[in-house]
C-alpha cells in the first residue's frame, strides 16, 4: 500500500462519475478543482459527482491569488520569432494574434522597456520593446502557441496585485457553500495574504483548510511564517520555476518540505511531475526519477495538473504514480529521515507520544499503528515522522478523515456514532488483521487520550495482536477516563 498521497486535477470537461471512481480505485485521494478554468455550475457538479462516488475523497479549490493571466481566444494563437504583439491591461477584452489583453489593468505601470513577458509558465517568451503608457510592445522570442487563460510571470518585477481577487473571495464562499476541505491558495507571499482568506472563513465559521501554494521568491522569503499561517503548503513548481532562476528550484523544494516536516505540517510537491503522459502513455525517467526524489525528500503528497485534467492518459497517470511511490517509499534511506523533535529544547506531549509511538515500530517491531482524532492533529504528529507503518486514524468527523488524505501515511476512517474505547480499538486492530497488516503474532500501538473537552493525547499502549481478541483482555485507560459514549470525546 502506497503511504503517499496524491492530488488529481478534475476538469469540469471530464468529471463524470465512473472518470472520479477509476481514478479513486488507483490512488488518487484529493480532487483539485482549478477555478482559471471552471465556471461555478462546472465546480458545484465536480464536487457532486465526488460526493456521490465516495465521501472519503477530499475536495480541494484553487484560489487564483495576485496572478496575470491571458484572456480568452477563440483559438490558440500560434506565434513565431520576431511577431511584434501589443499588450493590454483589459481583462474583459478577449485576445487576438497581434493584441493580447491580460487580466491585470496597471500592467504597464509595474512593467518597464527590457522586461520578459512569460506565458504558460515559460512557454512563450516575448521581451517589451516599448511601454507606452496604456499599452506595452513586446517581441516573440520563441516560436509557440498560446491559449486562453494563459499565466504571465514578470521576473524581477513586484506586480502589485491584491491578495484576493473579486473571483476569489466569490470561490471562497461558493467553497464554504459546497463544503469544500480544502482552499489552496495560489501566490502567496506572506502570512497576511494567507490571514486574508482566513478572514472570510471565519466570517463564516468555516473550517476548511489552507494550502498556502509557494510560487515565487516573496514566498520563498517568508516561507517560515506562511507555513505557520496555513494547514499545509504546496510546491507549485511551475509558476516558482520562471520566478526564480529554475537551477533553485530543486533546492527550494527540499528546503520547503523538510521545514513543513519540522513544523508538522502537510506538503505537496506539484507541477509537471508526469507532463509528458498529458500526450504519452509512458513517463520519461526523468520524471519516473523526479516523482521518487520528492519521496526521498519525504514530501507528503504529490499534485497531477494537466495529466488528469485534461491528458489522453488520465487513469494511467494515477495508476503510474501510484506504483512509483510504493516503491520509492520501499527504496526511502532511513538516514536521510526528519526528526521533528531534533533541535527543540522544550516539545507538546502529543509530539513526544508520536515520537515514541514511531520510535516503537523500529525498536520493538510495532506492526500498526491506531488512533483516534476529533482534529486530525495527532495523526498529522504521526505521518510527520514518515515511519515504515500505516497509520490507522479512526475520526470522529468525515471532514477529519478527508483533512488526513494529505498525510504521509495515514489511513483515516470515519467512525459513525459512539462506542467505547476498547470496542473501537479491537474492531480496528481486526479490521487491520483482515486486510493482512497484521498478524495474531504482531504487536500494535494505540495512541489516544483521556476524554473531556480539552483532554488531548495523553498515553500510548502497546500489546499484542494476540491479547486484543483474548476474552479476558481488558483495554486499560488511565485512572478517572472515561469512554465516548460516557462523556464528549476531547479534541485531538
Amino acid at each position: 500500500m502506497k503511504q503517499t498521497k496524491i492530488v488529481a486535477t478534475i476538469s469540469d470537461l471530464r468529471c463524470d462519475k465512473d472518470f472520479i471512481r477509476k481514478l479513486f480505485l488507483a490512488g488518487m485521494n484529493v480532487v483539485r478543482m482549478n477555478t482559471a478554468h471552471a465556471t461555478e455550475e462546472g465546480i458545484r457538479r465536480i464536487v457532486a459527482n465526488v460526493r456521490a462516488v465516495s465521501p472519503h475523497i477530499g475536495i480541494m479549490i484553487d484560489t487564483k491569488g495576485p496572478e496575470v493571466r491571458s484572456t480568452d481566444v477563440k483559438e490558440p494563437l500560434h506565434y513565431k520569432i520576431g511577431d511584434v504583439v501589443k499588450v493590454f491591461g483589459r481583462p474583459e477584452m478577449d485576445s487576438s494574434h497581434d493584441i493580447i489583453n491580460v487580466t491585470y489593468p496597471n500592467i504597464t505601470d509595474d512593467v518597464k522597456v527590457g522586461d520578459d513577458l512569460l506565458f504558460d509558465d515559460g512557454a512563450i517568451d516575448m521581451k517589451v520593446i516599448e511601454n507606452t503608457g496604456p499599452m506595452l510592445v513586446a517581441q516573440v522570442q520563441n516560436e509557440g502557441d498560446l491559449g486562453a487563460h494563459k499565466s504571465l510571470n514578470v521576473p524581477g518585477e513586484h506586480i502589485d496585485l491584491p491578495a484576493l481577487t473579486e473571483k476569489d473571495k466569490r470561490n471562497i464562499l461558493l467553497a464554504i457553500d459546497l463544503d469544500i476541505d480544502f482552499i489552496a491558495h495560489s501566490f502567496v507571499r506572506s502570512a497576511a495574504d494567507v490571514e486574508a482568506v482566513q478572514k472570510i472563513l471565519d466570517e463564516h465559521h468555516s473550517d476548511i483548510k489552507i494550502i498556502s501554494k509557494i510560487e515565487n521568491q516573496e514566498g520563498v522569503d517568508n516561507i517560515d511564517e506562511i507555513i505557520d499561517a496555513s494547514y499545509g503548503v504546496m510546491v507549485a513548481r511551475g509558476d516558482l520555476g520562471i520566478e526564480v532562476p529554475i537551477e533553485r528550484i530543486p533546492g527550494i523544494e527540499r528546503r520547503i518540505i523538510r521545514k513543513c516536516v519540522m513544523k508538522c505540517k502537510p506538503v505537496i510537491v506539484a507541477t509537471q511531475m508526469l507532463h509528458t503522459m498529458i500526450g504519452n502513455p509512458r513517463p520519461t525517467r526523468a520524471e519516473v526519477t523526479d516523482i521518487a526524489n520528492a519521496i526521498f525528500y519525504r514530501t507528503d503528497a504529490l499534485m497531477l495538473s494537466g495529466e488528469t485534467a485534461m491528458g489522453k492518459y488520465p487513469l494511467e497517470a494515477v495508476q503510474t504514480m501510484s506504483r512509483i511511490a510504493e516503491q520509492a517509499e520501499k527504496d526511502r534511506d532511513p538516514e536521510n529521515d526528519i526528526d521533528p523533535t531534533s533541535g527543540k529544547q522544550l516539545i507538546s506531549q502529543r509530539l513526544f507520544l508520536a515520537h515514541a509511538t514511531i520510535e516503537s515500530t523500529r525498536r520493538l517491531g510495532v506492526k500498526g499503528i491506531i488512533t483516534d482524532s476529533e482534529t486530525g492533529q495527532t495523526a498529522r504528529y504521526l505521518a510527520s515522522f514518515r515511519g515504515p507503518t500505516p497509520i490507522f486514524a479512526i475520526c470522529y468527523k468525515e471532514k477529519t478523515q478527508r483533512w488526513l488524505n494529505l498525510s504521509y501515511g495515514v489511513a483515516a476512517v470515519y467512525q459513525k456514532g459512539q462506542i467505547s474505547n476498547q470496542e473501537m480499538f479491537t474492531a480496528a486492530v481486526r479490521m487491520l488483521k483482515l486486510k493482512g497488516y497484521l498478524g495474531l503474532n504482531d504487536k500494535i500501538a494505540y495512541l489516544s487520550g483521556s476524554f473531556g473537552e480539552g483532554g488531548g493525547t495523553t498515553f500510548l499502549e502497546i500489546n499484542d495482536v494476540r491479547k486484543v481478541f483474548d476474552k479476558s483482555y481488558q483495554f486499560k485507560l488511565p485512572r478517572g477516563t472515561e469512554t465516548k459514549g460516557e462523556q464528549k470525546k476531547g479534541k485531538h
